[in-house]
């Protein structure tokens, strides 16, 4: 799913966080604003995929667990400077990251990205492709012969798009794909799906052994029960990827 690329964080003093198996309360970090993964609802509380997973996981690791919301581009960054102590926010597990925070097992299988636009001709290797800033679907399209803009949020990448921006969005294929279910045919899956990531997984300090092992643990036992698989489809539909 997403992934930050990383530039600054490695400037973050290393004593700076509070390892988080020593805190009385563990502080999941989301973004809340990449549904159906994580979201705000209209009571104003973390909703999501990632909020029934978030809570499962700490009721069977017995952890009392609180929800802190963070910019996407800054998550990271927060994390290693002890602002919250796990992040869960349809973060890619990536080799770039793990050089600076450590990571579970992925709760959320390797999944597709994929373009979408308003015309099925559009040129994805020489036009204009929006992306969310510091996103491995970012870093893709730079790699690509396309003109890359990037945006601070998913919306204003699809927005680019309806607004003619851009000529298509690269993104994470589960986000997309409502957006074009209740578009009414405005907007299509174009080009060829791209496997990015090696799926998502909890985002924690390299400190915090203790607790990483007892996140692996429920994770380990949601898989296993198929409490987890019944949660993917809940979200994400039938067709999703399971385990």
């Amino acid at each position: 799913m997403k992934s930050i690329i990383l530039s600054t964080v490695f400037a973050v003093a290393a004593g700076a966080a509070l390892a988080a198996s020593h805190s009385q309360t563990v502080r999941l970090g989301t973004e809340g604003a990449y549904p159906p993964f994580n979201f705000i609802d209209d009571n104003g509380q973390v909703s999501g995929f990632e909020r029934e997973v978030g809570d499962e996981l700490c009721a069977r690791a017995e952890l009392t667990c609180e929800w802190v919301t963070n910019d996407w581009d800054s998550i990271i960054p927060n994390l290693v400077s002890g602002n919250y102590d796990v992040i869960i926010a349809g973060m890619s597990i990536t080799d770039e990251r793990d050089q600076v925070i450590d990571f579970t097992q992925n709760y959320f299988p390797p999944a597709s990205s994929a373009y979408v636009a308003m015309a099925p001709d559009v040129d994805l290797e020489g036009g204009v492709v929006a992306a969310q800033t510091a996103t491995i679907q970012a870093g893709h399209v730079a790699e690509t012969g396309a003109t890359l803009v990037e945006f601070a949020t998913p919306e204003e990448t699809i927005a680019a798009v309806r607004n003619g921006e851009a000529d298509a969005v690269f993104a994470d294929k589960d986000y997309l794909k409502p957006f074009v279910e209740e578009s009414n045919g405005e907007l299509m899956f174009v080009g060829e799906d791209v496997q990015l990531g090696g799926g998502v997984g909890l985002g924690l300090r390299e400190s915090d052994t203790e607790l990483k092992e007892k996140l692996d643990a429920a994770i380990t036992s949601m898989k296993e029960d198929g409490s987890l698989n019944e949660l993917l489809k809940k979200w994400f539909g039938e067709d999703t990827a399971t385990y």
